[in-house]
């Protein structure tokens, strides 16, 4: 029983659970089955944006572009499908997936070859990828009676009682889970964060496997571009403008620690469920938007330092155990 109480991941739901309970006492139909998949779906792009950022996290770096990313590749494909309707939705999908990995390579390219630190690499991209969008579109807006049915209701239809972007979200989930339990490159992403040395005498490239996890974290944000422009169903300039300070949050509520090495994809999934039920819940029962962003910061800041004390915890025990040796 301790050592299942020792996962992050089983006190966040915890939380997540009496948060739902205390909501319910003010909005009683908050907890209903129906609205909380409504939740769900409202929440998805923010968990499949966290998604990949935690694997950029893992490996020590940051990604600060990935709203733009998201920004840039939706005003694409929604002038695409605007010029050209009778484009197959699966073709702009992959368009814009192919669109987020050449952003997302870019970022790992200049981190990798030129070993520039990711925080100043992305954050120079942050603001060229969002000039970009202006470039492409002219400053104009891609407006729902420009775009397509096809377009705007895809990601709508409904699938065994759920929308289409709920099961886009519990694919990638999926996907992050296996790639990550299961396979050499997920062992080599924590390997890194843990100590970059060590993988190196372990034979793991650090610098290809930075490039990679920014590849990924780009296609995400390509993916997270069309999905976001068909439910909003507007493209401009300003979309997901700051979004990246959620995503991040979302990583950082969900244990995924900033030093790298440390963190899930449950916790990544649980961080921003959390965040989008403060989102969705508190216009509900009249709290102050301010009240939001206090109650998200002030949970970014509980986060950050039980992350801390973990990781000393871990450190002592290490140490312990070395000197008993």
């Amino acid at each position: 029983m301790k050592s299942f109480l020792k996962y992050r991941e089983i006190w966040l739901l915890a939380g997540i659970v009496v948060l739902i309970g205390l909501i319910s006492t003010r909005f009683p139909g908050f907890a209903n089955p129906a609205n909380l998949r409504q939740v769900f779906n409202d929440t998805s792009i923010l968990m499949i944006l966290a998604l990949g950022q935690m694997v950029v996290i893992l490996t020590r770096s940051i990604d600060l572009s990935m709203a733009s990313n998201l920004c840039f590749t939706g005003m694409v494909v929604a002038m695409l499908n605007a010029a050209h309707p009778a484009i197959p939705i699966p073709v702009l999908i992959v368009v814009a997936l192919a669109l987020g990995l050449a952003l997302g390579a870019i970022n790992g390219f200049l981190v990798w070859r030129l070993n520039i630190p990711s925080i100043v690499v992305t954050l120079g991209t942050l603001t060229i990828y969002r000039g970009a969008t202006f470039v492409v579109s002219g400053g104009a807006w891609v407006n729902a009676d420009q775009m397509s049915p096809d377009f705007i209701n895809f990601q709508r239809a409904a699938l065994l009682g759920l929308p289409v972007l709920s099961w886009i979200a519990l694919l990638v989930i999926a996907v992050f889970f296996l790639v990550m339990t299961r396979t050499a490159i997920g062992r080599s992403i924590y390997a890194i964060g843990v100590n970059p040395t060590a993988s190196v005498y372990a034979g793991i490239d650090v610098g290809r496997t930075k490039f990679i996890v920014f590849c990924i974290s780009g296609m995400i944000g390509g993916l997270a571009g069309y999905l976001w422009i068909s439910r909003y169903v507007i493209a401009s300039v300003e979309v997901a403008n700051g979004y990246e300070l959620s995503i991040i949050a979302a990583c950082v509520i969900g244990g995924i620690s900033i030093a790298g090495g440390i963190g899930s994809v449950g916790g990544a999934v649980l961080g921003a469920l959390f965040l989008g039920i403060i989102s969705n819940a508190l216009p509900v029962i009249n709290i102050s938007p301010f009240w939001q962003m206090a109650i998200s910061g002030s949970a970014i800041i509980l986060a950050v330092v039980l992350n801390a004390r973990g990781e000393r915890r871990q450190g002592r025990i290490i140490l312990r155990k070395a000197e008993a040796a």
